[in-house]
């Protein structure tokens, strides 16, 4: 069973969302995530995992469609992103801003690799989730 950081995931899809102009690199937003976790006194743990765990969260998020490389036209530089329909799906289950996101998270942790892309067409259709 897989299990995903949701709140590192979380931070890189918004990170994604504002790319554009600039390139999108994981390990400064896993320092920043760091910072964020200790400011709230929560562990943070080993920094140098956490900033390799971002860069393969970066791939899997790219090689599973939920993000793509960002077109010229809207700012795409070649080393930066857009999400895709099934990214902004998978954001708008773990965004920690929307109210009751405890449990969609839950719902993800239950499934042997939540982000596996059939796994996640299935459970993000669940009413009972959204």
């Amino acid at each position: 069973m897989s299990t995903y950081d949701w709140d590192l995931i979380e931070r890189l899809l918004h990170e994604v969302q504002n790319s554009a102009g600039h390139s999108f690199t994981p390990r400064p937003y896993a320092e920043q995530h760091a910072a964020a976790l200790a400011a709230a006194g929560q562990p943070v743990g080993d920094l140098d995992h956490l900033k390799t765990r971002a860069c393969e969260y970066e791939k899997i998020l790219f090689e599973r469609g939920y993000i793509e490389s960002r077109p010229e036209e809207d700012g795409g530089n070649g080393e930066n992103f857009v999400l895709t329909e099934r990214g902004s799906r998978l954001l708008s289950l773990i965004d920690s801003s929307i109210p009751g996101v405890e449990h969609p998270r839950q719902v993800l942790d239950e499934q042997d690799d939540a982000l596996d892309e059939a796994t996640f067409e299935q459970v993000a259709t669940k009413a009972q989730i959204a």
